[in-house]
């Protein structure tokens, strides 16, 4: 398995882990940490008598990684801030059982560097006293953190709990085509051999799908082509979500929309029963896929990559690779670009936001010591640094990396900061022990992401990334409502609790019912759309919207 298939079995994931890539601020890909790689970032951690600190550390393992104890990266930061781990690393299948068990057991260590602490969680653990407040220690020790601050206005906020404290620090990864990952992709060579244009409307792209199907765009002689598929429960890529954009804003997380700074469930409105009947109307004409609402994105990719003539139109999803395979030798991907925000008959287009600074990671237990603490944090402000975002995950340079040399352009055209070597791409090692491989936390700003040499071809493998930057930029970026609910929020705890149950009620009630009014299961008359939003009564969306109107609030303030 090469570097590259590793680094694209990763972004189908992403949906999967989280964060998506966890995310932070977009800072516009031109600013960023002033510190280069190499400097010291004021993170020595030698004490007085200059004892070296052992830090019992939890840890979640990529099985990528052979050994983390002898690890380059391990050996790295335990030198350069004398330091020495002793984990306890645990594989990323079973981190969060363990990490429950461990808690309430009382036999847990006095650092996470995998702690995925939910805000609810944060409060609980707080309150007990279990990880301790890091704002004195980030106050007198977090030169990298403070300037996070100071770069993203927002991150401070988004980490602070209710009662002031920070308690713990997430990874911070401004993947920027993560952020619109409710795209649309058409093939193009079907639209230039039929002469048709790029939908922008709703209506448009209805007219594009009944071309693929009736016209013979892959010219087999078959009425064999299906003009839209996706997949169910992976990422964003049911095609619903995205034309239901052209009609109301739908995330596909928890299908809030903002009006005039109010809290409001989008799929109980009129406008999306209007998208349901359009959506409806291309299913009825067998121009969306029959499966794309079952199956999973294995069996996706299996119809994308079948083998003689290509039938796929279009697809929803995060990137492309998620329905064709980007191995050397395989052309089909390449036919397909991106599709904006298709406008409805109200004007609507908006794409799918999710930029959020996920779960906490790094955290300090009450079993710390105050020398035991204060290296922590300095360990912690380190990993914040731009050295460690590049060595976490390409390890240290000369390897798999280097500085950019003159004339070579980044993704902006601007002269690049680093270069990836041909020996990334060309590793045939399935474990390596050269780099984290994004664990525990790092702060990778779009700065960073956006500073490498961008590929002459970004239809190549090593392109890939280029491509992703490219179509987001070109017809995603800020095309999202003006004001959009954040993704994770704190709130009390008894409400953090109360909605993790009513969310999971709500959400699987609009989604069933997506499915069923979209499929013609259900009809969209006035006596079954109505008894649709009735329903809502039962699951008590009102209070719902209430603890979260709460929460905003108190946000704002």
């Amino acid at each position: 398995m090469t570097r590259s298939s590793k680094l694209l079995a990763l972004l189908v994931m992403i949906a999967l882990i989280i964060t998506a890539c966890g995310s932070n601020s977009d800072n516009g890909g031109n600013t960023g940490n002033s510190g280069s790689t190499g400097s010291d970032n004021g993170s020595s951690n030698k004490t007085d008598t200059g004892k070296t600190v052992t830090l019992n550390t939890f840890v979640s393992v990529s099985p990528k990684i052979e050994d983390i104890n002898t690890n380059e990266v391990t050996k790295y930061i335990e030198k350069k801030l004398n330091i020495k781990f002793k984990f306890d690393a645990t594989p990323s299948a079973n981190a969060a059982d363990k990490k429950k068990l461990i808690l309430a057991s009382g036999d847990y260590p006095a650092v996470f560097l995998s702690g995925d602490f939910t805000q609810a969680e944060q409060i609980d653990y707080g309150k007990q006293g279990i990880l301790r407040p890091l704002n004195d220690l980030i106050d007198k020790y977090g030169d990298e953190i403070k300037r996070a601050f100071a770069e993203d206005k927002d991150l401070k906020d988004a980490i602070t709990a209710p009662d002031g404290n920070i308690y713990s620090l997430p990874h911070i990864n401004d993947c920027f085509h993560c952020w619109y990952s409710q795209k649309l992709w058409i093939n193009k060579a079907w639209l230039d051999k039929l002469g048709l244009k790029m939908p922008t409307t709703t209506d448009e792209y209805y007219e594009v799908l009944k071309a693929f199907k009736t016209q013979d765009p892959n010219g087999n002689g078959k009425a064999d082509e299906i003009p839209l598929t996706g997949a169910f429960n992976t990422w964003h890529a049911i095609p619903s979500n995205f034309l239901m954009n052209g009609f109301i804003y739908d995330n596909d997380e928890d299908f809030f929309y903002l009006k005039d700074g109010k809290v409001q469930l989008a799929a109980n409105q009129p406008e999306w029963r209007d998208g349901l009947t359009y959506i409806n109307k291309l299913f009825s004409e067998g121009l969306i896929d029959k499966e794309a609402f079952t199956q999973n994105i294995d069996q996706m990719a299996q119809v994308g990559n079948k083998e003689g003539d290509n039938i796929v139109g279009s697809v929803t999803g995060g990137h492309i690779g998620m329905a064709f395979s980007l191995a050397d030798g395989q052309t089909r991907h390449k036919d397909y670009v991106t599709v904006p925000p298709l406008k409805g008959p109200n004007g609507v287009a908006f794409a799918g936001y999710y930029k959020a600074y996920g779960n906490g990671q790094f955290a300090i237990t009450n079993k710390a010591s105050e020398e035991e603490a204060i290296a922590a944090i300095k360990m912690a402000d380190y990993m914040y640094s731009e050295e460690h975002a590049i060595m976490n995950e390409y390890g240290l340079e000369g390897n798999y990396w280097e500085k950019a040399k003159d004339g070579e352009k980044d993704v902006h055209g601007n002269p690049a900061k680093y270069s990836l070597k041909p020996k990334y791409w060309d590793s045939t090692e399935t474990t390596f022990n050269d780099t984290w491989d994004q664990m525990g936390i790092t702060r990778r700003t779009r700065a960073i992401r956006e500073s490498w040499t961008a590929p002459a071809d970004m239809f190549s493998q090593q392109g890939y990334e280029f491509r992703l930057f490219t179509e987001t930029a070109n017809n995603y970026e800020n095309k999202q409502p003006e004001e959009t609910f954040p993704l994770t929020i704190f709130m009390d705890e008894n409400d953090a609790k109360e909605t993790i149950m009513l969310r999971t009620q709500i959400n699987e009630y609009v989604r069933s019912n997506m499915a069923q009014f979209v499929t013609g299961s259900k009809k969209l008359t006035d006596a079954e759309w109505d008894s649709y939003v009735k329903g809502f009564d039962g699951l008590n969306l009102t209070h719902y919207l209430d603890i979260y109107q709460k929460a905003y609030d108190s946000k704002k303030k």
